[in-house]
């Protein structure tokens, strides 16, 4: 197919915090995304800038990379904040800033290599080659995009593509979704999302008749594109990303390993065509398994049909864990939930099994024949508890009369000088077992030979010298080889795609409209969140691939299928919202009302 040319593959996790960003790295992620101080799309998800230093620095050991999130919106008062929040990143060695803000490409910015989120909302080669002339060194697609189109935009670009593989789905194309700020004033834009389409709607035609009622409409299930991998991989992906800068530590463990292992083994099976983008194996001391983590039941979106059914969880938008079979399996203390007669989404503790009934925490009637989903496993918490992965460099050592020197597998090299006049020894000595003493270093010795005279004797408390003095070398000699991806050139002749921009194009701050002017763009409306810019009645708020009534199989354009009064709305508790569907584009939009 596509780019089948030699390249780097990266996995990227998620962080909410140090201790998660380092055991992610831990577990085999060749890169990770982290929040700042300010200005991230998870502001739930902020740290300072010592604890992603001291991200920065383990990563970095192992040639993993730490992404950034700068990508809000920003406004004309915060662009002095921003500036001096990146130098300061730049400053502790963070490898780029994952942004959707275009007028960050105007501040007076370090030479640090600027990312385009997902916010940036890149569904097209056009724009996707756009975003590279402006200068950005890595693209983050829309989550919406099937293999075909991620393929034809792999080939537009020369920079790396980057695809979410696993985790939450926002309803809506990212960086177009409007319905929370326009009901909340909580801007997702600004990291405040208010979560608009976890809730309960009814489905009303335009005459009153209720659809479907209390449904979780526009919830999707989570994307897992675990099995699809070598296909994204042929689409000319080149980083994968897992969603999750709000779980917890375990959700990072599990999926990042089950990721890990699949990456490996393609690269080994790929007779060299690729390669992981960063260093040292990760020993895993568990068998990952995805519906142990928060699931709402998995789909792979829209990656291998344009018109999937069933991609919606329409029940509940809490976590469906894991199907059980036989509940001999379960434990004491286990979480399970299951839906009583009345549809409801119902969790609960099992207090114990009792001839073959589980007996629960609190009073509380579980239908017969009702699927019994595990959403918290006793045990499995027990091990996730506990170290689960261990990752080291491989290092080969040599000894001569002249020194030692070691060579790592990230191209590393060092040798130390010795002048010892060696004393005789009775026997050959073999000092591999001491090299080998490398304990919580980050190495562990591949190989060990000697050209050593046969009678050669060198002290143990010479050579324990030696060994921690070539691991602080290596350790010191890659910090100062560690290439860094500054910030590319900006093609100043480079056209936007379009003339026209609306409010949901995110445009916030003047920095924002001298660079779309620059590039050819002659009218701009400025962002909902700017002061003074309200939603009007059928405003559209969310713009779908999802689509109401194919979940419901009640698809437009199937043929047999009775047709329903239009408009149709979606009422909530507290909202009401329009739908219109454009069923040449399959997608579906939401307004408000």
């Amino acid at each position: 197919m596509v780019n089948r040319k030699r390249r780097g593959l990266e996995l990227l996790s998620p962080a909410a915090n140090a201790a998660i960003a380092i055991e992610a790295v831990r577990h085999g992620a060749d890169a990770v995304y982290i929040g700042a101080t300010s200005h991230g799309a998870r502001k739930a998800a902020a740290n300072s800038l010592d604890d992603i230093a001291e991200v920065v620095d383990y990563a970095h050991k192992f040639r993993s990379k730490v992404y950034v999130t700068v990508n809000t919106i920003i406004y004309d008062s915060e662009i002095k904040t921003v500036e001096r929040l990146c130098r300061d990143l730049y400053h502790i060695g963070v490898d780029a800033l994952i942004v959707q803000d275009m007028g960050m490409l105007r501040m007076s910015l370090p030479p640090i290599a600027l990312h385009a989120s997902t916010q940036c909302d890149i569904r097209t080669p056009e724009k996707a080659r756009f975003l590279q002339e402006a200068g950005f060194s890595q693209l983050v697609l829309a989550r919406e995009l099937s293999l075909k189109e991620i393929a034809e935009i792999s080939d537009a670009v020369d920079v790396p593509v980057e695809c979410f593989v696993h985790g939450a789905l926002c309803v809506s194309y990212s960086g177009k979704c409007s319905a929370s700020c326009a009901s909340t004033g909580r801007s997702a834009n600004r990291g405040e999302c208010a979560q608009i389409c976890r809730l309960p709607f009814s489905l009303m035609d335009a005459e009153g008749n209720v659809i479907a009622r209390d449904r979780h409409l526009l919830s999707l299930r989570d994307f897992n594109a675990s099995a699809l991998m070598p296909d994204l991989i042929e689409a000319g992906v080149s980083s994968f990303k897992i969603e999750g800068r709000l779980k917890d530590m375990d959700y990072v463990k599990n999926i990042t390993s089950l990721y890990n292992l699949l990456l490996d083994n393609i690269v080994s099976n790929s007779g060299g065509c690729f390669h992981r983008s960063s260093f040292g194996k990760s020993d895993i001391s568990f068998i990952p398994n995805p519906e142990k983590s928060f699931n709402r039941g998995f789909t792979d979106y829209f990656l291998k049909q344009r018109r999937p059914i069933s991609i919606a969880s329409l029940l509940t938008p809490k976590s469906m864990g894991e199907t059980i079979s036989d509940i001999n399996s379960l434990n004491n203390g286990d979480g399970i939930s299951f839906f009583d007669n009345d549809g409801n989404y119902q969790g609960v503790n099992v207090n114990k099994i009792e001839h073959g009934r589980i007996v629960p925490g609190r009073k509380v009637s579980i239908p017969k024949g009702s699927a019994i989903h595990r959403t918290f496993d006793v045990e499995w918490q027990k091990t996730m508890a506990k170290k689960t992965a261990e990752r080291k460099i491989g290092i080969d050592v040599e000894m001569s009369c002249s020194g030692v020197s070691a060579k790592d597998e990230r191209g590393v090299s060092i040798k130390i000088p010795f002048d010892i006049a060696p004393a005789k020894a009775n026997k050959a000595m073999d000092y591999s077992k001491e090299f080998a003493k490398l304990g919580n270093t980050s190495y562990k010795l591949l190989s060990y030979s000697s050209s050593l005279p046969a009678d050669s004797f060198i002290p143990l408390s010479e050579i324990s010298r030696l060994r921690r003095e070539l691991v602080s070398l290596l350790d010191q000699t890659n910090k100062t080889t560690y290439r860094f991806d500054m910030r590319h050139q900006e093609n100043l002749n480079a056209v936007f795609p379009s003339k026209e921009l609306r409010f949901n194009d995110n445009v916030a701050n003047n920095m924002a409209i001298s660079f779309y002017m620059d590039h050819g763009v002659e009218k701009i409306e400025p962002a909902l969140e700017t002061a003074g810019v309200k939603t009007q009645a059928s405003t559209v708020v969310m713009t779908t691939r999802h689509c109401i009534l194919r979940e419901l199989g009640m698809c437009k354009k199937e043929k047999g299928l009775r047709s329903l009064p239009e408009p149709l709305f979606l009422k909530g508790a507290k909202n009401q919202y329009e739908l219109n569907f454009n069923c040449s584009r399959c997608e579906m939009e939401v307004l408000s009302c």
